[in-house]
């Protein structure tokens, strides 16, 4: 639909009415237009004199033509459009995945296979971050020493596409989570407060870096950065050697102590990660936790249209003064030749 931003500022087109009012009170005494920037445009209007001399009708209708498409541009026409559902980020949501070589242990299963905790992580998370529509994505990848891999992003294709491309032991041998976990809050402390959540996933206990996890978990405490972390790895599984076959535990080095403190100390929650279908189920809590859309907002797209009417003002007041020139040379040309008759 066609609206106006200030329709109030049509009451301009009022003002030939009221110098033609005031040539009434003066007793038909002729009334010069006011020293204003659009005086010209009204000297020739109805009931507006102009030294003395009359004005043409034809030239009465297209200066208040071009007067009244003035002050429609001046109001501001729009053309508003049908209203728009936005979908409004819940979250700025940092992934800090663990890349150290212990991730290569090879106790998940898929389809009957072995496969290593790297590529089970790639799986649910290529899934969890096709979900996240919406939501601002990061990806903080860690061994001996973090590094942003993305950051914050509304490009979730990239962050999967990072994610994917990610190898073990790109980032080290050792495993700094508190490091990673003070760079995730360097990222996410300028962002809205109730949206900044990260979540960690390791299978070992802190082994590098220059900042100790406790001391992590206060400056994302401090911050208002929610931390999810989940312990992923087997409790068992039977590992073949020389001698024959023999059950071990291959998650005996993960600190769950260390992670269900990090996430009760930041409002967060720990999860532990046995096996793909947990893995699964685990991002399925955490997007019923931390929403993906909150209550949706509107908009309407807005069109302006005022360089139209604007347009036709300043062409028809050129008309006018074109033939007002054209008109005065034919006068100029009359009246000598009369002179000279």
């Amino acid at each position: 639909m066609i609206a106006l931003a200030y329709p109030w500022l049509l009451l301009l087109a009022l003002l030939p009415l009221l110098f033609l009012a005031l040539r009434n009170r003066s007793q038909g005494e002729p009334v010069d237009a006011p020293v204003i920037p659009v005086g010209h445009w009204l000297s020739g209007m109805p009931g507006v004199s102009t030294h003395g001399r009359s004005t043409p009708r034809w030239r009465q209708l297209l200066l208040f033509l071009a007067w009244l498409s003035l002050v429609v541009a001046v109001a501001r026409p729009q053309h508003v459009g049908e209203q728009i559902q936005m979908p409004v980020s819940g979250r700025d949501l940092m992934l800090l995945v663990d890349i150290s070589p212990s991730m290569d242990e090879r106790d998940m299963v898929f389809q009957g296979r072995g496969i290593n905790r790297l590529q089970a992580v790639k799986r649910v998370l290529n899934e969890f971050i096709d979900r996240r529509e919406g939501d601002r994505l990061g990806l903080i990848l860690f061994g001996t020493e973090p590094y942003v891999q993305a950051p914050l992003t509304f490009d979730r294709e990239t962050v999967r596409s990072l994610l994917l491309e990610a190898g073990l032991g790109m980032a080290g041998r050792a495993t700094s989570i508190g490091d990673a976990v003070g760079l995730a809050v360097k990222r996410l402390r300028d962002r809205p407060e109730q949206q900044r959540v990260a979540i960690l996933l390791t299978d070992g206990a802190n082994t590098a870096g220059e900042v100790s996890p406790d001391t992590a978990t206060e400056i994302a405490q401090a911050a208002g950065v929610r931390l999810y972390t989940i312990g992923i790895g087997a409790d068992s599984m039977v590992q073949r050697g020389l001698l024959g076959s023999r059950r071990v535990n291959p998650s005996r080095d993960l600190d769950e102590a260390l992670l269900e403190r990090m996430a009760e100390q930041t409002g967060g929650r720990y999860f532990r990660a046995r096996s793909l279908p947990e893995l699964e189920m685990i991002y399925d809590s955490i997007d019923q936790l931390e929403p993906i859309e909150q209550e949706g907002q509107f908009y309407r797209p807005v069109t302006e249209l005022y360089a139209w009417p604007a347009g036709i003002a300043v062409a028809l007041w050129l008309l006018v003064s074109v033939l007002r020139l054209a008109g005065s040379r034919l006068r100029r040309a009359a009246g000598q030749e009369a002179l000279h008759g």
